[in-house]
């Protein structure tokens, strides 16, 4: 692990604040540390010569004190910079996986991201009051104390400067070996989260089959193995605070002794030898801390290398867009703050805007080719198989494809699908909360009047906008929350006439006579000028068709 990532200097601003910080705070302790090394020292000389050290008490109280609130102030600002870069990461994260798309997200593990950004990033408190702070004062405090050690008396110094390599190397043996188990832990914390997400969502199912015992034990066995590799790191920062410890300790004592024989001698003043002999430990403590704190903070640092490796994948895909010199893109030309910003072009055209797919293959299906022009409605049919779902998965960035699709001559892999589609698909994919708040998703100012009529135009009108759902929808029928989904998709439209309206088998758990409703309520959409396309495989849709595309199971 580096000591300080570089990649976290450029995505959180709020950590460079933070160091620079560090580094001032760091420069004053160790002023104060050395004028409280010399104050200590001549008030105590001073009482043996029988000198009146009462001002030298006085000073001595105000630099304890002094140092006691540049350590308050070190903790205090790194809780806030673990906060506001926490936040900053989160938000580049969240930003990223957006600009990745759908179809990159379908392929990680999302309880993983979730437990990345939520504990893991928690875990960067550590990190940044506990050991950056020592970090910093290791690099400035250090050399400045073995330089005024070497000063005053080079026996001294010439000591600490052959033992204190010790320690870093010692610690990055420790370290190297922390560092795998700290993986380890890691990985397996997200993987015990996975299991139990999955556990809990498909409950319903391995009840009923009679497995719900077996995911409970795999559960069991995961969390076990997690206390085990967390045992295993708290043996190895054991390990490593003893290590340090006892180098310090052997260090701080040879100089001891020969500052001893050397006093008994009559080689060295009282005065320098006490003054030396209270810098030594001053000296190793921060590397010590440092040594220490690095467990500690090593969950925290754990997570940024997750969030940081998602962060250049969005970086590195924006780039290539970039350098592609595709006309659609707009934004910077820094990659870092392109992934840190989410910048995607919006698509705003004043009387709408053609979709024009040709030749667009997912996969080994048959390619497609078709114009859908607003204030028309294209009927997308075919067999199971054919291809229906994933050319919309296609469109709205879900999968990759090949070919090409532009909406108002934009290639829409070059733009954010909530920019210019309104989408519906099969699972209704409702949250926690009320069927207003559903339907308004996404929106950050709902509007109550367009909430009810998209419920209207859905066929939703009997649903009370205000009933609480449960998760996943939990307390609407299926062809409730079926409908909601749709009321979802007819909001957004409604909001930016130019988005296309994509819907995927809208009404395939309706009656006949509220599909039937809900099929002349897409038709005034269109008529209205909205663009339309409609997956079903209900005949009843052809009547209201302008154009039918056909899909063919590929030979």
């Amino acid at each position: 692990m580096k000591p300080v990532d570089p990649r976290l200097l450029r995505y959180a601003g709020a950590a460079r604040v933070f160091l620079a910080a560090s580094a001032l705070i760091g420069v004053v302790q160790t002023a104060v540390t050395i004028a409280f090394a010399w104050l200590l020292t001549d008030a105590i000389t001073g009482a043996i010569a029988g000198r009146d050290v009462t001002s030298s008490l006085l000073w001595l109280l105000l630099a304890a004190l002094l140092r006691g609130l540049l350590i308050a102030a070190s903790d205090a600002a790194g809780t806030r910079a673990a906060a506001k870069t926490g936040m900053q990461l989160r938000s580049a994260l969240v930003a990223a996986v957006g600009n990745l798309g759908p179809g990159w997200l379908a392929q990680r593990n999302q309880t993983e991201l979730a437990v990345t950004a939520g504990h893991g990033l928690d875990a960067l408190d550590a990190y940044f009051a506990r050991y950056i702070p020592q970090l910093v004062l290791t690099v400035i405090a250090t050399p400045v104390l073995v330089a005024v050690m070497w000063w005053q008396d080079w026996p001294s110094g010439l000591t600490a400067v052959i033992t204190l390599p010790l320690i870093p190397i010692f610690l990055i043996l420790i370290g190297m070996a922390t560092r795998t188990v700290q993986t380890r832990q890691w990985q397996t914390l997200q993987r015990l989260a996975a299991r139990f997400a999955d556990a809990v969502q498909g409950l319903s199912t391995l009840r009923l089959f009679g497995r719900d015992r077996g995911a409970a034990d795999r559960i069991e066995v995961t969390a076990d193995e997690y206390r085990r590799e967390t045992m295993k790191v708290l043996r190895f920062s054991f390990l490593s605070g003893f290590a340090m410890e006892l180098l310090a300790s052997i260090a701080v004592a040879l100089i001891a002794v020969s500052v001893g024989f050397r006093l008994l001698s009559g080689d060295l003043t009282l005065e320098v030898g006490l003054f030396v002999l209270l810098l030594a430990p001053e000296a190793f403590l921060p590397i010590r801390q440092v040594g220490v704190q690095f467990h500690a903070a090593s969950e925290g640092v754990a997570a940024t290398e997750d969030v940081f490796d998602v962060l250049d994948t969005a970086g590195e895909r924006a780039a290539a867009v970039h350098n592609s010199g595709h006309p659609s893109f707009s934004g910077p030309a820094d990659p870092v703050q392109r992934a840190a910003e989410h910048v995607l072009p919006e698509v705003r055209t004043e009387d709408g805007g053609e979709l024009i797919v040709t030749g667009l293959r997912v996969r080994d299906l048959p390619p497609v080719s078709f114009t859908a022009a607003p204030g028309t409605i294209t009927v997308i049919e075919g067999p199971s198989g054919s291809g229906k779902s994933s050319l919309l998965a296609a469109l709205r960035g879900a999968v990759e494809f090949e070919g090409t699709a532009a909406f108002a001559g934009k290639d829409v892999r070059g733009l954010a699908p909530s920019a210019w589609l309104a989408w519906a698909g099969q699972a209704p994919g409702l949250t926690r909360g009320t069927v207003a708040a559903n339907v308004a998703l996404g929106d950050p100012v709902p509007d109550a009047d367009r909430t009810r009529a998209a419920l209207d135009d859905a066929c939703a009108e009997t649903i009370d906008a205000d009933l609480e759902l449960g998760v996943q929808g939990a307390g609407l029928s299926g062809g409730q929350a079926q409908r909601v989904a749709v009321a979802r998709a007819l909001y957004r439209q409604a909001s930016a006439t130019d988005r296309v309206l994509a819907l995927d088998e809208p009404s395939s758990a309706l009656d006949p006579e509220t599909e039937d409703r809900l099929w002349r309520s897409l038709r005034r959409r269109a008529d209205a000028g909205a663009t339309i396309l409609l997956v079903s495989h209900r005949r009843t849709a052809r009547e209201i068709a302008d154009q039918i595309v056909e899909l063919g199971v590929s030979a």
